[in-house]
């Protein structure tokens, strides 16, 4: 494509399509303002504006330069042509997870059935996110399970140690941050792991956890060696044969 000049829609798509590629392999950001350029010709022209490659332009214009309310306006107005469309579906659902749109953006993600893309880490790590944003960490903590890469393991792991922490789901938290302290031991790491699993011990007190999980957690904890774990377990251990909850370690 190098040496055509664009006339008609299809060739400014390709042409757009390609800088992108390029864009990909080389990483040089005039080839993503091409691809823009290419784009924006299309969807704004009089003949395709209404038209639906026309609108899958302009969301792709927007998409490339972060304008997720203008992304979700021109997917959203086209979406009933593209209900079993995998790539439509993982481009319209990173849109409204952009927007915090996690109940929808779970159930579009959930549509794709291309393994090529449900392996891929930014589906993996959005996915992940609506999982743990709409309380379902147990579905996150398995996405994580899924990971290979080293390093796509590392940060799914820290996305689930911090955003379950943030939200309240103490017992992922605490699971997370102490494979994280096993990978690292940091002294971050241990803070984490410690706070969620006070949180957690919370939580069983208050009894919106079960209580034979207090086993869990203090084996979890004696996975650190720091001089707090013996103070936190202590406490845990009298708490436990003051109100009969059985310890099974």
């Amino acid at each position: 494509m190098k040496d055509v000049e664009p006339a008609l829609p299809p060739e400014h798509i390709i042409k757009g399509v390609t800088h992108l590629m390029m864009a990909d392999i080389d990483g040089n950001k005039e080839n993503v303002k091409q691809a823009q350029l290419y784009f924006q010709a299309v969807g704004q022209s009089s003949t395709e504006m209404d038209t639906i490659p026309g609108r899958q332009c302009m969301a792709s214009c927007y998409f490339l330069s972060k304008q997720w309310d203008d992304v979700l306006l021109y997917l959203s107005s086209i979406k009933a042509y593209f209900t079993n469309d995998d790539t439509f579906n993982f481009n319209y659902g990173q849109a409204l997870a952009q927007r915090r749109k996690w109940e929808e953006a779970e159930e579009v993600f959930l549509l794709v059935r291309s393994e090529k893309i449900q392996n891929e880490f930014a589906y993996i790590s959005w996915l992940t996110k609506c999982f743990i944003m709409n309380g379902k960490p147990s579905q996150a903590w398995e996405n994580y399970l899924k990971t290979d890469s080293n390093s796509g393991t590392f940060t799914i792991l820290s996305m689930i140690a911090s955003d379950c922490y943030r939200t309240g789901q103490f017992y992922y938290a605490a699971k997370a941050y102490d494979v994280l302290e096993r990978l690292d031991p940091s002294p971050e790491y241990w803070e984490g792991k410690r706070g969620a699993c006070i949180g957690w011990f919370q939580r069983i007190i208050a009894e919106k956890e079960p209580r034979d999980s207090l086993t869990d957690l203090i084996l979890m904890l004696r996975n650190t060696n720091n001089r707090e774990v013996d103070y936190l377990v202590m406490t845990m251990n009298n708490w436990a044969k003051e109100n009969g909850a059985n310890l099974d370690y």
